[in-house]
């Protein structure tokens, strides 16, 4: 039994004055005994909005069985996501990236308003995986972070297709190149059960993340959702957070500046989602460590790629897991020198010796050996320079040519791009620009996977590139640069953009220039407008009114640095 004169539910199951609070558990079916043990939250994004969260609510009830016999009483609750998927290409995705916020804030204050001891949270979609690990971080109790898995790949001609082809097949329909009939096949097949999106997007490169910082078990992200070998996995993650309650091993004993290295380092090597410089901050700066776009960035430059994933790979999310999944990642790097194995980790090993049992298969072509990568730098690369004096970044993973120079075409929002995209009204050689889709101007920094996907369709993805200072799905491909900053809504450089500007982008260089002056550049700045923001009240409005800039992950409080009082100590 673990003394709970030392947790936070003493407040709310010890002694007389806890009376009123026991009465509510025995209403709901609780024993003395169990009142009695260290109460444990699990947490889920379980809801029918789309397959990423569908079944999450299975895998909860085995890591409650893990928490039961392993002398803790689970507690079950919900919340919100956004599905990205379907939130794409209108104003639904200005909920997004809002909604990591509001997932974050509803885990706290329901363990605040409980006293739970410990959490296991469980999510599916893109916000919701960093989302659960910023709680885990801001709350300090101690935490298991598990995935739900990725879905299947769907079969069409015998090859993998995911909801990536499906977002690119609407620009190839657009442009004529196929039918009516063909498109109806391809959006009928890429989805075929439960589980996020399947090849290296920002749900799995956060489920990545996940286990390469060390608040998942090792091997815990990479069973598809449909396994029931994830009930295992559950069944363990629930039986995991009691030892670490017994312990009083907390996330940020675990999530340490050199976790976070770890961390970036696995999102390089695997070409993953430009979305986690957004997701890796923002968790840095819940355990009050410095660490912005740049410091992301710099790893991103010196670990090599070695993942041959989608979307700019040939290999799903399943294919990784058939190999040995994100350990076979981990223990590549560890082998070059890339990964700190003295990192602790949830199950209270470090990463060196959690990897110990993974031997690195040769007989694939999914992950190469760091000796032969595909790249010898990551597949994602921070830009700097007079058009983002506070950086940029672009997925290099699949492109050929690194550079690009061009005169821009500049439109106030994505819908006004999306169209002339759909009308292929724009020529080769433009820099496609789209402005006031920032955190603040959005409000809420909307991916363009619509845009970017149409405009691969329709053959053009090496032909112009797209710079934002929204973002981008991890299913993007091709010459595409976000989180431009500073954005336009705070005058930034891209707010002062005229059409016919030459823009230049080199991403070996890490540069991203403006041919003009500085003078130049005042000047416009002089007659420049904040845009009107769309919003005048509601959750989007006050988000854009609390949010800071993408350098630093788009955050809406200072963390852990300012905070007076941990709740883990309560």
């Amino acid at each position: 039994m673990v003394d709970k004169s030392r947790l936070p539910s003493r407040y709310v199951s010890v002694g007389p004055a806890s009376a009123p609070h026991r009465s509510y558990y025995y209403a709901m079916g609780m024993t003395k005994e169990q009142i009695a043990q260290p109460f444990v939250g699990v947490a889920t994004c379980w809801n029918e909005a789309a397959p990423c969260n569908i079944t999450l609510a299975r895998q909860a009830q085995s890591v409650k069985k893990g928490v039961a016999e392993n002398g803790g009483t689970p507690r079950e609750f919900t919340t919100i996501t956004v599905t990205d998927g379907i939130a794409m290409g209108h104003e639904g995705m200005k909920s997004s990236l809002v909604s990591r916020e509001v997932i974050t804030d509803s885990v706290e204050l329901t363990i605040r308003g409980h006293a739970y001891d410990a959490m296991v949270c469980l999510a599916g979609c893109d916000k919701s995986l960093p989302a659960m690990m910023m709680a885990q971080l801001r709350l300090n109790i101690p935490s298991v972070f598990m995935y739900g898995g990725s879905i299947l790949p769907g079969k069409l001609d015998g090859k993998d297709i995911t909801v990536q082809d499906v977002f690119e097949a609407v620009g190839a329909h657009a442009a004529g190149k196929i039918t009516d009939e063909r498109l109806d096949k391809i959006e009928g097949c890429a989805c075929p059960g439960g589980g996020s999106c399947g090849g290296q997007f920002t749900a799995n490169t956060m489920a990545c993340v996940s286990e390469a910082i060390g608040l998942a078990l090792p091997g815990s992200a990479g069973a598809p959702a449909v396994y029931e070998s994830r009930d295992d996995y559950a069944i363990q993650s629930g039986a995991a957070v009691m030892q670490l309650v017994a312990q009083n091993l907390r996330p940020r004993d675990i999530a340490t500046r050199e976790a976070f290295i770890n961390a970036a380092r696995v999102v390089a090597a695997s070409g993953g989602s430009t979305n986690a410089a957004l997701h890796l901050p923002a968790m840095a700066s819940e355990a009050g460590i410095d660490f912005d776009l740049h410091d992301v960035a710099d790893i991103f430059k010196d670990t090599p790629y070695i993942a041959d994933l989608k979307p700019g790979g040939q290999y799903v999310a399943k294919d990784l897991y058939d190999i040995g999944g994100i350990e076979v990642i981990m223990r590549a790097l560890l082998d070059g020198g890339y990964l700190n194995g003295d990192c602790i980790t949830v199950t209270g090993k470090t990463i060196g010796e959690n990897l110990e049992r993974v031997q690195f298969p040769t007989d694939q072509k999914v992950v190469r050996p760091v000796s032969n990568p595909i790249s010898p730098t990551g597949g994602v690369v921070g830009l700097r320079g007079t058009l983002a004096p506070e950086g940029a970044i672009v997925k290099v993973a699949g492109l050929e040519n690194r550079q690009f120079e061009g005169v821009a075409r500049v439109f106030e929002c994505e819908e006004d791009c999306f169209a002339a995209v759909t009308a292929k009204d724009y020529s080769a050689g433009e820099v496609l620009v789209i402005r006031n889709e920032g955190p603040k101007g959005g409000p809420g920094m909307r991916e363009m996977l619509a845009t970017t996907a149409a405009i691969y369709g329709q053959g053009m993805g090496d032909q112009v590139a797209l710079i934002t200072d929204g973002r981008f799905s991890g299913a993007t491909r091709g010459f595409c640069v976000g989180h431009v900053g500073p954005e336009a809504a705070v005058g930034g450089p891209i707010g002062l953009l005229r059409d016919g500007d030459t823009i230049r982008i080199d991403a070996d260089a890490g540069t991203l220039d403006v041919d003009l002056s500085e003078a130049e550049l005042e000047a416009r700045r002089k007659d420049w407008q904040p845009r009107e923001s769309s919003f005048g009240s509601g959750t989007i409005w006050r988000y854009g009114q609390n949010v800071g800039s993408a350098e630093k992950g788009a955050i809406t409080h200072p963390g852990a640095k300012a905070e007076k009082s941990c709740y883990a100590d309560i």
